[in-house]
């Protein structure tokens, strides 16, 4: 494939000249006939999304493999080439089975969007912050013999998880985790600063969705959050103006710098559809507005794309887009020490979104293959 006229967005910055792929890789030289013109388009690395829960009506949890794939079809239209499907807490079986039915799609045929993993949200979590997850399925006590079942099912596709530092054990299936090489995300936690700290100097490398479901910053004990934010980790941000506001993301943009901010949209199967009734895992939610609450008024999930979330980095922040678009491609892929993902560069993976003046996805182009045209 050879992409022509763009202004194209490499590791050192915004360059003019014809990029080409073979196979499913970038390449120095021109390998196919199949020709796409990018004038007075911008060219950027694919989109990663590390945490949803679904989109177009199918909510991950219980998803066949079906199910995934058209999540995938659907944000490749959103200009993400890369995603990881989000288990919210759930019964052992409904976990069992929500993972069988991802490997299928993972070692499988891929379709839009290349699923790239499974993240766990759960259930090593705190009840008092719980958010949208079932306390009854929550764990008081970090077993680690529950996740051998879950990573044996796997086939080793888990790769990312989500726990609370004050869980007993965290700290010590934290390191457990971090060996395996799955990455550990702290969130729906009220731990204590000290706590915190425990659980980063074992592994940990990101806060979930930081700012929501955590005890917040007080002068006296900074807690989860400010462990997190004094610490090298990385920041989940759902930037959809209700989780976090402008400010809020100026903030953490301003503490954790272009390459510690993760665009995430946490969405729901409402993403991509009308208000109405719907599902996260075992709750009932509701969306007016595009605002998806629990009936007790919690906010559970968004209704948030990637193709969004970039246009309200850049308006919050004021960013230039080739900063703006670390947060969705360059450092999900670091943080998740995927090497040939998030970059324009010979030699990784030919993923590719491709915007308009405003911003719109115009292609989506995963390993080489053109998975989206408007």
């Amino acid at each position: 494939m050879r992409i022509t006229g763009g202004l194209v967005l490499k590791p050192d910055g915004w360059i003019r000249g014809d990029l080409f792929t073979e196979g499913e890789k970038f390449s120095e030289t021109e390998n196919s006939d199949i020709e796409i013109n990018a004038g007075g388009l911008y060219v950027l690395p694919g989109f990663i999304d590390l945490h949803t829960h679904g989109a177009i009506g199918v909510d991950v949890n219980g998803a066949d493999a079906e199910g995934l794939r058209k999540i995938s079809r659907f944000f490749a239209t959103q200009g993400v080439t890369g995603w990881q499907c989000s288990i919210l807490t759930d019964t052992e079986e409904t976990t069992l089975a929500t993972i069988k039915e991802a490997v299928k799609v993972i070692e499988g045929e891929q379709d839009g969007a290349e699923l790239l993993g499974i993240h766990l949200e759960g259930p090593c979590l705190s009840s008092e912050y719980k958010g949208a997850m079932p306390e009854r399925l929550l764990m008081k006590k970090a077993d680690i013999r529950l996740f051998e079942k879950y990573i044996e099912e796997a086939h080793g596709h888990i790769t990312y998880v989500t726990l609370s530092p004050e869980i007993e054990g965290a700290d010590e299936l934290t390191r457990w985790l971090t060996s395996q090489g799955i990455r550990v995300a702290l969130g729906h936690s009220g731990a204590t600063y000290d706590e915190t700290v425990r659980c980063i100097d074992a592994g940990a490398v990101s806060g979930t969705h930081v700012g929501n479901a955590m005890r917040l910053f007080h002068q006296h004990e900074p807690a989860i959050f400010g462990a997190l934010m004094e610490s090298d980790s990385y920041c989940e941000a759902i930037c959809d103006g209700r989780h976090l506001c402008p400010a809020s993301v100026r903030l953490f943009h301003k503490i954790k710098g272009d390459s510690r901010m993760i665009a995430i949209t946490d969405s729901i199967m409402a993403a991509g559809m009308p208000d109405g009734q719907y599902k996260l895992g075992v709750n009932d939610v509701i969306v007016e507005n595009g605002d998806a609450k629990l009936p007790d008024g919690t906010r559970a999930g968004s209704t948030l794309t990637m193709a969004e979330a970039l246009k309200n980095i850049v308006k919050f922040t004021g960013l230039p887009i080739e900063k703006a678009a670390k947060w969705l491609t360059v450092n999900p892929a670091e943080m998740m020490e995927w090497k040939n993902l998030g970059r324009i560069e010979t030699g990784c993976y030919a993923n590719l979104t491709i915007l308009d003046e405003n911003l719109n996805v115009i292609y989506t182009v995963a390993h080489g293959r053109v998975v989206y045209q408007k």
